[in-house]
């Protein structure tokens, strides 16, 4: 069972969050859960620990092609998290990005929920859409690193007026390196963008940026690796790194590795839940979980027959949904509608 702890209590207290529900994870799934809560007049908010919403989609493959979304033939990862935002646009909810659910104590009949960030909320229900888990980042293996975490070297950017007027070096070929690349070049000191080889994995419009801004010498791409990191204090004072033209050093106070990330079940596996091999095992009528109110929809749940598929996750967070209506509303009577008849979609569209 889920214990109340007064100590996160008492020091959440202050800019307490309420709402109906809190979805943990802003991948497709999670984002169709707010367009189905939303259809019953559910307010959401939601919180996923990478810094921008679309999950593994829109993180690990956004220009993958996914032949079987219902209705798009084809579609790309970053496509699908868009529409899915457009789609539920109407029901405004708000996103907390690059935050983590740390702690989650039962209050009753509600619960609540603290973040790494320090956000806290009090929720009649949580939704646990965190597919595989939380995202980890992959730590560079360099001798010392800890020492600048968290001061010097970063795994994601939360404000970027923390880089402003420093000597950046962003390690990686992916699209979190370019896009971080580009989007702080502006406000960076200087910036250098550092990979193993003259090879991207990016979208070929953020390589022709940069190569743009090389070209203009407006920023340094370097081809290696880094090697050593060098400091005191948590503060990084240069970079080390070796190239096929031998070593050299940089002046650098701002690392941001961007090696991948690692998927774990992270701080939901102390949250009281049965799991199955690290899977959350639900119902297959409301997908709740050993707790009630707790329910956990796409890639992290399980039960026999289970499909780890996009559409699975959008059927369990519709059968979700009506479950949680049922909290929210104790004394409301929930009849079923379609989209083409629900009152409260044709409301928040402007359609009469």
């Amino acid at each position: 069972m889920l214990i109340e702890n007064p100590e996160v209590r008492d020091a959440a207290a202050s800019g307490l969050i309420e709402t109906d529900v809190v979805i943990i994870g802003a991948g497709p799934v999670g984002l169709f859960a707010v367009f189905e809560l939303g259809l019953l007049d559910i307010r959401s908010h939601v919180v996923d620990i990478l810094d921008k919403v679309g999950g593994q989609c829109a993180e690990l493959y956004p220009e993958k092609p996914i032949y079987d979304i219902p209705g798009l033939p084809v579609v790309t990862g970053q496509q699908l998290t868009d529409q899915l935002m457009e789609q539920i646009k109407p029901f405004s909810p708000t996103f907390h990005l690059g935050e983590r659910i740390d702690v989650l104590v039962r209050e009753g009949d509600r619960f609540r929920l603290v973040t790494d960030a320090g956000n806290a909320f009090l929720t009649k229900v949580v939704v646990i859409a965190a597919g595989g888990g939380s995202f980890t980042p992959k730590r560079p293996p360099l001798e010392g690193i800890e020492a600048f975490e968290g001061t010097s070297v970063f795994y994601s950017v939360r404000r970027m007026d923390d880089f402003r007027d420093r000597d950046i070096l962003v390690v990686g070929g992916g699209d979190s390196a370019l896009d971080w690349t580009l989007n702080l070049q502006p406000i960076a000191r200087s910036m250098t963008l550092l990979h193993r080889r003259d090879d991207f994995r990016a979208a070929p419009h953020s390589v022709e940026q940069m190569r743009r801004l090389v070209a203009d010498g407006n920023m340094r791409l370097a081809i290696g690796q880094v090697t050593a990191l060098e400091g005191e204090n948590g503060e990084l004072r240069q970079v080390k790194i070796k190239t096929k033209d031998g070593e050299e050093e940089l002046k650098i106070d701002r690392v941001l590795p961007f090696f991948g990330l690692t998927m774990k079940l992270g701080p939901i596996a102390d949250w009281g839940l049965n799991l199955e091999e690290n899977l959350i095992p639900v119902d297959t009528e409301k997908f709740e979980t050993s707790e009630p109110r707790i329910f956990a929809i796409g890639d992290i749940n399980w039960y026999p027959g289970k499909l780890k598929l996009i559409l699975s996750g959008f059927h369990e967070a519709a059968l979700m949904a009506q479950r949680a209506h049922a909290y929210i509303y104790p004394d409301k009577k929930l009849l079923f509608q379609y989209t083409t008849s629900s009152s409260s979609l044709q409301k928040k569209l402007g359609v009469k």
